[in-house]
């Protein structure tokens, strides 16, 4: 069966397709596979609603299975920023060492205590007929005010999971695979994908 990652970024691909080895008969593309579709505008107000739209479109648009990601971290002494503008955090374009950078001044000002926060994925598997499953689940940790790792990618250098020394881009990825908030949503979409196969 064919199932579309529908997403362009090379860490989430990466992530998802090391998620879904176990479903040894599905062919998987990405977005990348697919140089001029448009995906649509994110306009909704929330992870849920712009994993959603995201799905729904590609699974239309490319008549195929689709599994589809948003997903950013949520910091509710800011208000809950970056929250859904995690990814152009500093603005279009911006990368995530500027992101990183934009957030660490805003942490600067919180007291450890309120440097509490936590990632939130949500997946939505869909077919060309509409939506199958959709599944949230959050990570929650402390940020740091300095990068630390090389490993990942986002904000990883710095989260710091509850119950770990080390930041998501300090561990191995087999171990961050295990534990992120993406692990989560992608074992509540498990029965869904069966059930497609």
């Amino acid at each position: 069966m064919r199932l579309i990652i529908a997403s362009t970024n090379l860490h989430k691909i990466r992530e998802l397709r090391s998620l879904l080895k176990e479903f040894k008969t599905l062919d998987l593309f990405s977005l990348k596979d697919f140089p001029s579709y448009i995906p649509p505008e994110e306009t909704g107000s929330t992870f849920e609603e712009n994993a959603k739209l995201k799905a729904i479109h590609a699974a239309q648009t490319l008549n195929c299975n689709v599994i589809a990601d948003d997903s950013g971290l949520i910091v509710p002494a800011l208000n809950g920023e970056p929250g859904i503008y995690s990814a152009r955090y500093a603005g279009a374009g911006a990368t995530d060492i500027e992101n990183r950078e934009k957030l660490i001044q805003k942490l600067k000002n919180l007291s450890e205590d309120k440097r509490l926060g936590y990632y939130e994925c949500c997946l939505v598997l869909a077919t060309p007929q509409g939506i199958k499953k959709t599944a949230t689940a959050l990570c929650e940790g402390l940020l740091l005010c300095e990068a630390k790792g090389s490993l990942g990618f986002g904000y990883d250098s710095l989260f710091m999971k509850h119950d770990y020394r080390k930041t998501f881009a300090e561990i191995d990825e087999d171990t961050k695979h295990r534990i992120s908030h993406r692990r989560k949503a992608f074992d509540k979409l498990i029965p869904s994908l069966y059930s497609l196969l």
